[in-house]
């Protein structure tokens, strides 16, 4: 029973997330360098459009036909992590500079508010304590999605549409803004049962 929960359909779209995660930085790498050519930058956005799919509908499947599971509710989270984390770092990286200057420092925001975040609800569970996801950090992920396909769009994107790039870096700063305020509210949240223990 535990191991056809672990294979039903909402955890195997997570899985399929994760997954997308190497083959988006590999796209990348299709001349065998770090190249952000335009084939890379389509192939890569493609990848992360359908990793962002899997995000809303594994949740969402999950819910309707009553298929939570531990794994499930440990592995989202993950995933959403691993997949912002490892965009962010790519195109900072690029060789376009995509996410360069001060924008380093919006992708940095967000970086550090995972991480500490990350923290702070794997303590809290170890005390039975859950946090549970404002709305406004649903706004912020979504923004935050639509800053990362817009820059891995980038200089490709912006042959077809102009200043692709420059509303992926002013979403990406309006992402980051709101990314500190969730990130207060959950250490305000948790803050108490930190000082309590």
């Amino acid at each position: 029973m535990a191991s056809r929960r672990a294979f039903n359909i909402p955890n195997l779209l997570t899985y399929s997330r994760i997954l997308c995660v190497p083959l988006i930085v590999l796209c990348f790498f299709f001349e065998g360098r770090l190249q952000s050519s335009d084939l890379a930058r389509w192939s890569a956005l493609f990848l992360f459009i359908l990793a962002s799919v899997t995000d809303y509908l594994d949740g969402y499947l999950a819910r309707i036909w009553q298929q939570t599971s531990n794994i499930g509710k440990m592995l989202d989270p993950i995933a959403d992590k691993l997949l912002v984390s490892a965009c962010l770092l790519l195109l900072a990286a690029d060789s376009d500079g995509t996410i360069a200057g001060w924008s380093l420092w919006a992708a940095i925001i967000i970086l550090c508010r995972e991480i500490l975040v990350s923290g702070l609800r794997e303590y809290l569970a170890a005390l039975k304590v859950s946090v549970p996801v404002t709305q406004l950090a649903k706004w912020k992920t979504t923004l935050q999605m639509f800053a990362i396909a817009f820059l891995l769009a980038g200089p490709a994107g912006d042959k077809l549409v102009p200043y692709i790039t420059q509303m992926g870096i002013v979403l990406l700063w309006i992402s980051a803004i709101l990314t500190l305020y969730t990130g207060y509210d959950y250490f305000r949240a948790g803050a108490k049962h930190i000082i309590d223990e």
